[in-house]
Formats: C-alpha cells, structure tokens, sequence
C-alpha cells in the first residue's frame, strides 16, 4: 500500500456527527432514533410532518429549505414556503377526493413541484409514486396499472406520455399549472392524515430479472431510518446545503434527496435538466454545496473532464458521497488527490428503504469496500443452506431482520416478497459478498442478471420484452456488458424475423424504439444479431448468463 493510499485510508477532517462507531454500534437502538422526532412526544405519525411541518412549528420557519436551479433561473424557499405549497398541494387533492391509502402517481422533471407533490400526497395519508422524468409511456402504464393508480399529478409535457385510455383506475390527471392556480377552501382543519406507522407512505417500482417491475411498499415508520442515516452517514447539520443529484423517481433521490436532509433540517439543492461538468461545478460553488451525494458514474464523468474544477471554488464542499453501483478505488484516489477529500460509498437498496452498509465520516475508508454495517444493523455472508460464512468467504449478502426502513410489502406480490426471506431472520439482498476481518463488506457481483448502468437497476426481461414488439426482432437476449464509465451497459442479442437483414440503420432503429417506449436509460447501447440464442433445454429459457460469458470471452480475447 503506498503513502497516498494510507491518507485515503485516514477519516475526515472537523467534528461529525458520529464520532465512536464502535461504542455506538454496540449499544444503539432504533428507538433511540425515533426519540429525535416528535412522533416520540406525540405518538402521532405523518412522514410529510415529521419532514417538513415539524421545523414550523418548533420555530425555523424562515430557514431556507430549498435552492432551485435551472439554467440561468433559480430560485428558493423557506420551510414556511414549503408547507403553505405543500398544503394548498393537499388541499387540491382532497377536493378530488383523495384519500388515506389512494394510490398518487407523480411524473413530473427534477423541479420544487415535484417534491411538493409527493409530500402533499403523504400528508394526507395516500401513497406516493414517484415516477422518473424519462419514462415512456409502457413504464408509466405498467406500474400505475400495478397498483390501481387513481390520479396523477403531471404536467403538459410528461402528460404527453401517458397512455390514459389504458390505464383503467385512472380517474384524475392533474397539471402542476392546474394545481398552482386552484382555488380552494382554507377553512383552518387539520390536513394532516395522522397514521399507524405500518401504514403506506410510497411505493418505488424497481426491476427485477425477470417480469415486469415490482413495487417496493414502504411504511411511515422509514422516516426513523431516514433520519438516523442522514444524521450519521450523510453528517448533515442545520447549516449544511446539501445536494443529492437523483431524481426522486429512483428511491435515492427521494429517501436522500428530500427525506433524510430535511428530516435533518439541511437545505437542499434541486438543479433541472442533464449533466454539465460545467454546471455541477458552478452549482457547487454558487450555492456553498457542504454535503454532495450522487453516483460513480458522474464522479467518472467529471474525471474525465481533467483539471475543469480548477475553474470553479469548490471549498465549501465537506463531504461527499457516492451509491448506485461499486464504488471504484481509482474514483476515490481521484477525489483525494484533485479535492482533497474521500468519496464515502453507501450500500442499501430500494427494498431495504435505507442505508445498511456505510463509511461514515469519521471512520477509516478501505478503497474498493462498501463499508462496514450501520449501527443497528447485523450483516450476515451466508452459505446456500442460511448458515454464516467465517470472514474472507464469499457468499449471499444478508441483513438481520427488522429495521425500520425495510420495505412494508411488494405490492400485490406476496410469493415475491416471501423471496427476500429464504432464511428466517434474514433479508436476502442478491448480491454476493465478502466480509473481512474488520468487518468491511466488498461486493463480489449480483446472484442474478440485473443489470446495473450508471447507479439504475435494468430488468433485462423488460427490455427484451420491449424488444420483441418490433417488427423486425424475432427474440432477444439482454445482459449488462461490463464498461469502464457505467459500471455496465445494456447489450442485446437477437434473432430477425425473417426479411431483414442487420444493417446499422436498422440496429438503430430498433434502439430508438427502446428508448422512445420504455425509457432512454434501458435502451441497448449495443445491439448484435446472432443465428440463434443459448437456450434451457427442457423450458427452451433464454441463458443470459452463457451470452454474459460470451461477452467476457470475448473481451479478454481482444485485451
């Protein structure tokens, strides 16, 4: 190990948060985090008001809660701004008859509108589903169709891709315009829905390898975790401006991007529109960033933008964190040597609700590990009969079970849930692992096909499933290609239904097609025609696995 290794290895600079991992990991419980809210003092339970109300009535109303930045134009808000938005939201909702439990779809890009929305909609007691930006119209239909969506706030843009004849529960769509400009009754009773914390609060649809996207439940009783981890991992203080550059249509940028920072009383940066080097930057430097989270792939990004950040003044930033995907030790090595500060990696999933495996600030960081397990949680590398796996073994990735952030159900999917626990007592995440004699957590590779590209979990059935829908592709197999910036990208293999022939133009086409009916994210970045795909012999299923190695095959045969 060299000398520049050993100070990456050091923890943070200044005072955090926690600063006795070991001490605490043994004596904390859930119940100590849960006496930060005032849920604690009141036994009353509402995610919206603990996240935002809260701060109102305990007196930090004029504190800014949000900057807004889109291209030239911004904008901000105070937690007094955000909860009159956040009520007149709720208020429109309930005219419509919205109700506790209601299932409330938001397509809507990266803007204050967003969140608003989705608090207005758990404050009233109904659940929110937080669609991402890029959808097309079959990711929209499949996931409000799953769970009986009855309204969707929208605006005239997005609406454009909501097939709303095919989408039977469907009984309101409203415009943010709409919304904005309503007028309705102030009438002084009590908006917020106050409920048990077993109740419905959001619900993320995330892929699997195989069927259609499945949607992840999450109960009221998350915002417990969703503090702690902010408090903890994330080291958010009142006086931090913090940014997490995901869209709350992926569950990082709503348990990270609007829960855990403003559970925390942080301020928070929204910026619209795509990647710029140059605009993240100057995001950093106009609004003081001190607390920056995203994924590997955009920290690869700007590393290949070279020495660019010497343009900018970026010593506001304290601390920065990365999720999504493996963290690679050269991306940290970067951040240390360019910024003079560490890149801390966090795992968790949308199933698990919160953070589980983390290097926090003040703790040492080994390059290449996740980290080790956040206290009160009990990680397990277990054998394929459930049985703990000595250190240095690689094995299944499990979590001791509960903890207040796991997922409450799969919506409508009993057998899919009861398939996280194969063990009793155990969460069983898919991913493969080795844990060390420290205790650092390393990730060895997934147990199934999904594909992860740029810090967003692919389904591989459900683009193939799209794939077949043109004209021109008989079948198709879809894996994730190794690649150095996305950690992985989507490749397809097909069979051409007689009459055509694999041209670029046609190869394209069939992209595109992807891209413009599902979703820009999930179309092929490769496409290559075969004679025939590897197949099970007995249920004639496609062996994604046997194309994967074809692939590394052939990628070491070239290197």
């Amino acid at each position: 190990m060299t000398a520049n290794d050993l100070k990456i290895l050091e923890a943070d600079r200044g005072v955090h948060n926690l600063t006795n991992y070991r001490g605490v990991a043994d004596t904390f419980t859930w119940e100590q985090a849960a006496q930060q809210l005032s849920l604690s003092k009141t036994c009353k339970w509402n995610a919206a008001y603990e996240t935002i109300d809260r701060h109102v009535a305990e007196g930090y109303g004029n504190k800014t809660a949000l900057y807004f930045v889109q291209d030239e134009y911004n904008e901000s808000y105070t937690f007094a701004e955000v909860k009159e938005k956040t009520d007149h939201y709720a208020r429109v909702l309930k005219e419509q008859g919205v109700g506790k439990g209601d299932r409330v779809f938001v397509f809507l890009p990266k803007t204050p509108a967003c969140y608003f929305s989705i608090l207005a909609i758990i404050k009233i007691g109904a659940i929110a589903g937080p669609l991402f930006e890029a959808f097309m119209e079959e990711a929209v239909k499949d996931r409000m169709n799953d769970c009986d969506g009855t309204v969707l706030i929208t605006d005239d843009q997005l609406v454009q891709r909501v097939p709303q004849t095919e989408i039977p529960s469907l009984q309101t769509v409203l415009l943010v315009d709409q919304i904005e400009a309503a007028t309705v009754k102030t009438t002084g009773e009590e908006l917020v829905e106050w409920v048990d914390p077993e109740d419905g609060m959001l619900i993320h649809y995330t892929s699997g390898s195989t069927g259609k996207p499945k949607g992840v439940l999450h109960a009221h009783r998350a915002v417990v975790h969703h503090y702690q981890s902010g408090n903890w991992v994330l080291d958010i203080q009142e006086d931090d401006v913090y940014w997490c550059t995901s869209h709350p249509g992926w569950v990082t940028g709503s348990v990270y991007g609007l829960f855990a920072p403003w559970l925390n009383r942080a301020a928070i940066v929204i910026q619209a529109g795509r990647f710029r080097a140059e605009n993240w930057y100057q995001i950093i430097e106009d609004f003081g960033v001190t607390i920056w989270y995203s994924a590997p792939t955009a920290f690869r990004m700007l590393m290949a933008q070279g020495e660019l950040y010497k343009q900018y003044n970026l010593k506001s930033l304290r601390h920065i964190l990365s999720v999504g995907e493996p963290l690679n030790p050269e991306v940290i090595s970067w951040a240390w040597d360019n910024l003079a500060l560490r890149i801390h990696d966090t795992w968790w999933m949308t199933e698990t609700g919160g953070h589980l495996i983390v290097n926090l600030p003040s703790e040492p960081i080994k390059p290449g590990s996740m980290g080790r397990p956040f206290p009160g949680i009990t990680v397990g590398i277990l054998d394929e009969d459930g049985e703990e796996l000595p250190a240095g073994s690689i094995g299944q990735l499990a979590v001791k079970t509960p903890w207040p952030g796991l997922m409450k159900e799969i919506w409508g999917n009993q057998n899919k849930f009861a398939s996280y626990f194969l063990y009793e007592g155990w969460y069983v995440s898919g991913d493969l692992a080795v844990q060390d004699e420290d205790g650092y957590i390393f990730f060895q590779g997934r147990s199934d096909d999904m594909i992860n590209s740029a810090g967003e979990r692919i389904g591989p059935f459900e683009v193939e499933s799209k794939l077949i829908e043109h004209p021109a592709v008989a079948e198709a197999g879809v894996i994730g290609k190794p690649d150095p910036l996305r950690g992985e990208l989507v490749k397809a293999f097909i069979t051409l239904r007689s009459g055509y022939e694999g041209t670029p133009e046609l190869l394209e086409t069939i992209r595109v097609f992807v891209k413009e009916h599902l979703a820009a994210h999930a179309a092929p970045r490769e496409i290559e025609v075969v004679e025939e795909l590897p197949k099970t012999k007995i249920s004639g299923k496609i062996l994604r696995r046997e194309l994967k190695q074809r692939e590394l095959d052939k990628d070491s045969i070239t290197s």
